[in-house]
C-alpha cells in the first residue's frame, strides 16, 4: 500500500441538513458522516480501518486505491458572485 504511515487527509464538509460529512481521497469509497465533530472523527477512523481491512483481501479494492486514490492539496476556498 501506498500510504505506510496510517495518517490519512480527510476532507471534512457540512451538508445541508447541517451533518458534517467526510471523505478519504486515499481510500476510494471511504466516506461517512455524523452529527458532531468528535463522533466524526470516531467513524472516520473505524471507516478507514474497515477500508484497510477490505484492502488486506481484496485485490480489486488494492486495485481501486492505486488507480483512483489521490492525496488532495487544500488550495482554498471562495465565494463567486455571478
Amino acid at each position: 500500500m501506498k500510504n505506510t504511515s496510517n495518517k490519512f487527509k480527510v476532507l471534512i464538509e457540512r451538508d445541508e441538513d447541517g451533518f458534517f460529512v467526510a471523505s478519504v481521497p486515499a481510500l476510494p469509497g471511504c466516506y461517512t458522516q455524523a452529527k458532531t465533530l468528535p463522533e466524526l472523527t470516531l467513524r472516520v477512523r473505524d471507516a478507514i480501518r474497515l477500508c484497510l481491512s477490505v484492502a488486506k483481501d481484496s485485490a480489486s479494492y488494492r486495485h481501486k486505491i492505486k488507480r483512483f486514490a489521490y492525496e488532495p492539496m487544500f488550495v482554498g476556498l471562495e465565494v463567486v458572485s455571478v
